[in-house]
């Protein structure tokens, strides 16, 4: 039997997310199918559980909606409790379970993949919305010497650092995009929509 999975967002028509999935359900012989939702702003929950009931058995989100989503699971693991963001939502047992993989898969491909240890760099987040929350966490406990976010909007960056700021013994700071000129980093993270 055919196991439904799919993308949720608003916008989602640019999603390469179908694609990368029907890749990895062809190197591991999985039975999928993977497509796209498309909800509405004020109807995330809705749209996600539709799904669930015509059998659809887990969802990745994307923006805007990794904070409700976090709200809409059942049992979020540690990361989506860190971050109080999801990333991604599995349907058993009738539960909704909450994960969140953007810090932990970021920071593995970066040290692991690339090579790029992070430990002592100086790192620019620019964002401040899901995607920067679940990143928060592990980019901390790989121990740059300094992470800088900034945010359009600088009071979401704030909000962001003041979150995180005394979770681990990294200099924290937020920014305004303005304030970054003639700045230099190690490292520049584009976690913006």
């Amino acid at each position: 039997m055919t196991d439904r999975y799919a993308v949720v967002g608003n916008p989602v028509a640019h999603s390469l997310s179908p694609q990368i999935h029907a890749a990895f359900a062809r190197q591991t012989a999985q039975d999928i199918e993977y497509g796209k939702l498309l909800a509405p702003l004020d109807q995330f929950v809705p749209t996600v559980e539709r799904f669930r009931a015509e059998g659809g058995c887990g969802v990745n989100v994307t923006v805007p909606f990794k904070f409700e989503a976090f709200r809409f699971c059942n049992e979020p693991d540690d990361a989506a409790r860190a971050a109080e963001a999801v990333n991604t939502l599995h349907f058993h047992a009738g539960r909704i379970f909450g994960f969140n993989t953007d810090g932990v898969g970021l920071v593995a491909d970066l040290e692991r993949n690339l090579e790029f240890p992070l430990r002592d760099r100086r790192v620019l987040v620019l964002g401040a919305g899901g995607a920067t929350y679940g990143v928060m966490q592990p980019l901390l406990k790989a121990r740059p010497r300094e992470i800088v976010v900034a945010n359009r909007t600088p009071d979401k960056a704030v909000a962001l650092a003041n979150r995180f700021r005394q979770t681990q013994p990294v200099a924290l700071e937020a920014k305004a995009f303005a304030a970054l000129a003639g700045s230099r980093f190690d490292l520049v993270i584009n976690a913006t929509s």
